[in-house]
């Protein structure tokens, strides 16, 4: 079948998620430790994060999991913060993230439109930061549906948002390419009855997803190339 519409990961996939999301941690876990080390340390065990170097731990449930996961997991060491106020700041927080994207986006989403594409974002972040972050990046105007995990269908690894965009816009899913840069992207794609492409610009390697991916791409850069069969898969090792 070939394909009409193509929904995205936000970070990690649109945005590299060590270059935007491991600075952003680290200043979120100063914040919410009042400058105190011990603090601190106990925040950054919370969810995975290593103050040293400055980087999630691959493992982090952080890292494909929702705001609502995150503010859990930071109350669990700042139980004294309801955990309503700390998601609150954290979708402010996130809202305002320096982005890095992992291609020249706004030519690439208006090549893919080109093509009669249907694009979407689907992220297990809040609606309100994915909303904020594509319009600072120049690119909202580029996809045809926009949801977060808070935007009533639900969040990956389950296939009910991705089966919404589907829905959306009347096309069959397996007719859509889910591309992600986690085993929660793929497993939803799966799960929903699409192709699955698995990006090299999150914390997951290639053997991570080779499991899960139809293909390993190492950018959505190289989106267009696979699409043209002019891209072979990557080696999964």
């Amino acid at each position: 079948m070939e394909f009409q519409g193509i929904l995205f990961d936000k970070d990690g996939t649109l945005f590299d998620f060590g270059a935007t999301w491991n600075a952003w941690a680290g200043a979120v876990i100063q914040d919410l430790s009042a400058g105190d080390p011990t603090r601190a340390a106990a925040l950054a065990r919370a969810v995975h994060f290593d103050l040293s170097s400055g980087r999630f731990h691959p493992d982090s449930p952080v890292i494909a999991g929702t705001n609502d996961e995150a503010a859990a997991l930071f109350h669990s060491a700042l139980p004294e913060r309801p955990v309503e106020e700390i998601a609150a700041f954290l979708i402010r927080k996130a809202a305002d993230a320096d982005l890095v994207p992992t291609a020249p986006l706004s030519p690439l989403l208006a090549g893919l439109a080109a093509r009669g594409l249907r694009l979407g974002v689907m992220t297990n972040d809040s609606a309100y930061s994915a909303h904020a972050q594509l319009r600072a990046a120049g690119i909202f105007d580029h996809f045809d549906f926009v949801a977060g995990f808070d935007s009533g269908h639900g969040a990956k690894p389950a296939p009910a948002p991705l089966l919404a965009f589907a829905a959306q816009h009347g096309l069959p899913p397996a007719s859509v390419v889910m591309v992600g840069d986690s085993t929660h992207d793929l497993a939803a794609g799966r799960a929903a009855g699409m192709a699955t492409v698995g990006v090299l610009t999150g914390p997951a390697s290639a053997r991570d997803l080779a499991d899960l991916a139809d293909v390993i791409l190492p950018d959505i850069g190289h989106l267009p190339a696979w699409l043209d069969g002019t891209v072979p898969a990557l080696d999964n090792a």
